[in-house]
């Protein structure tokens, strides 16, 4: 029988790069609005790099390296001409990384309540997960739109936990980037970096609190949080 032992924490994953490898999507999205405005495509594996803060400041970046001047008076029709593209392609290529569907399994019988808190808006986040059955397991999805800071502030964490229902006290956040990381100190909460995201710096140098190379390694990472409190209180000082 399993032990109900994550009881009263909460467990908030960033999405892009952590929870689903959505790069192949976005980027695609990226290059069809770089050639309708003549300018060239970006490499598919180094335009991951993009991704991370929100649509908005990927497409803005993607002008910027195809060599365009950004235009903020041209930015709001292009912008939903992205968005428009990005909604019929969205689950193309998206898939969960390897271990996210049993993870999330395996910490909710434990009684841990999961959240989202990404940068992308909620509503294309709530497209995405639940064109990709994944929706269930969350007892909040979090976009920016939905809290009065996004990530780097910690602010988008602690609301994303209270509007789950948890404590950011007992909380634990899940990413793989310094969004991710920034936000996590910001709120107070230890940080578990994935080392197969799209961050453009080294994981090693974001300033988590534990690196991991398999989604699978939550769990325990988690369990040992909630094990020791006072383990967690140091990795918060």
């Amino acid at each position: 029988m399993t032990t109900r032992d994550l009881e009263g924490w909460t467990v908030a994953f960033d999405l892009d790069g952590t929870l689903v490898e959505t790069h192949r999507d976005l980027v695609g999205t990226l290059n069809r609005m770089l050639v309708k405005h003549g300018l060239p495509e970006a490499p598919m594996d180094s335009a991951a790099a993009l991704i991370g803060g929100g649509a908005r400041p990927m497409l803005q970046h993607g002008f910027e390296r195809a060599g365009a001047t950004w235009e903020e008076a041209h930015a709001p029709a292009v912008f939903e001409e992205f968005l428009a593209d990005y909604v019929a392609h969205i689950a193309d290529h998206s898939r969960p990384f390897d271990g996210v569907v049993e993870t999330l399994e395996r910490l909710a019988v434990r009684g841990a309540i999961l959240c989202v808190a990404t940068n992308k808006r909620t509503d294309l986040s709530e497209i995405l997960l639940e064109k990709l059955d994944l929706t269930r397991h969350f007892a909040a999805i979090v976009g920016p739109d939905k809290v009065s800071a996004r990530k780097p502030s910690g602010a988008h964490l602690i609301e994303a936990v209270r509007l789950a229902g948890g404590d950011p006290a007992r909380a634990v956040m899940v990413g793989d980037a310094a969004p991710d990381t920034g936000a996590a100190r910001d709120a107070g909460m230890p940080c578990i970096v994935c080392t197969f995201g799209y961050s453009p710096v080294p994981p090693a140098e974001l300033g988590g609190t534990v690196l991991i190379d398999r989604f699978s390694e939550i769990e325990s990472l988690v369990a040992a949080f909630a094990a020791q409190p006072a383990a967690l209180a140091a990795s918060n000082a």
